[in-house]
C-alpha cells in the first residue's frame, strides 16, 4: 500500500468535482457553535465565520459513505459520544467528506466553523475520509481538494493529519481553554499524510 500511495501521488491529477450534500446546519447548530466558541475559545461572536489557516485531514473509521454521513448529519451529538459530550452538545462535523471511490462531498459552508479538531477548529477546514485503510482514489481526491482550497484561501499555511493536532498546543493558533479536553487520535496515518504532503511543500505540518 505504501508504494502504491506514493506512485499514485505522482500521477497527473483530474479535474476536481465537488458534490454538495449538506448536513443539518440550521439555527440550533449555529447557536451551539457560538456557545462552543465562547466556552472553549473565550470569544463571544455574532457569526461563526472563520479565516482558514490550516487543513486537517481525518478518517471516519466508519466503513461506508452513508454511515459516515449519518454521523455528521444531526445538529447535536448522539448518545454514544460520551467521550466528548461533556465539552458540548454540538455534533462533530467537517467541511468535506471523501468516499472510498474518491467522490468529494461538501457537507457545509467552507467558512463556517466545524467541530472536528480540539483547539484548532476556529482556524481549520476539515476533510473526512470514509473508512480507516484509505484508498488510492481517496489520496488523489485529497490532493485535488487541497489544491482547490489553496487556490481559494491564500491564508492557508498548514496541512496536518488529525493525529498531529497537539503539535500546536503552544502555538498562537491553539485556542482550547480546557486543559483536560484532549483525545488520542491516529488518523489518517503517517503514510497517507506523507504522500499527500509531497504535493504541497509550502504547507507546514507544525508551527
Amino acid at each position: 500500500m505504501r508504494a502504491l500511495l506514493f506512485l499514485l501521488a505522482a500521477l497527473p491529477l483530474l479535474a476536481l468535482e465537488i458534490v454538495d450534500r449538506p448536513i443539518l446546519f440550521g439555527p440550533q447548530r449555529i447557536v451551539l457553535t457560538q456557545q462552543y466558541i465562547q466556552q472553549h475559545y473565550g470569544l463571544k461572536v455574532h457569526d461563526i465565520t472563520i479565516v482558514p489557516k490550516m487543513i486537517v485531514v481525518h478518517y471516519t473509521a466508519i466503513p461506508t459513505l452513508e454511515g459516515s454521513f449519518a454521523a455528521f448529519y444531526p445538529e447535536t451529538l448522539p448518545g454514544h459520544r460520551a467521550d466528548i459530550a461533556r465539552a458540548s452538545r454540538l455534533n462533530v462535523s467537517a467541511h468535506f467528506l471523501i468516499d472510498r471511490d474518491g467522490t468529494v462531498y461538501r457537507l457545509m459552508k467552507e467558512t463556517f466553523m466545524a467541530r472536528h479538531v480540539i483547539g484548532l477548529n476556529y482556524h481549520a477546514i476539515g476533510i473526512e475520509n470514509v473508512g480507516t485503510d484509505l484508498t488510492p482514489a481517496q489520496l488523489r481526491a485529497n490532493i485535488e481538494l487541497v489544491r482547490y482550497l489553496l487556490g481559494k484561501y491564500p491564508t492557508l499555511r498548514y496541512l496536518i493529519g488529525h493525529s498531529e493536532y497537539r503539535r500546536f498546543e503552544r502555538s498562537p493558533l491553539w485556542m482550547e481553554k480546557d486543559p483536560l479536553y484532549r483525545t488520542i487520535k491516529h488518523d489518517p496515518g503517517d503514510t497517507f499524510m506523507k504522500a499527500l504532503r509531497s504535493h504541497f511543500p509550502t504547507l507546514k505540518s507544525a508551527p
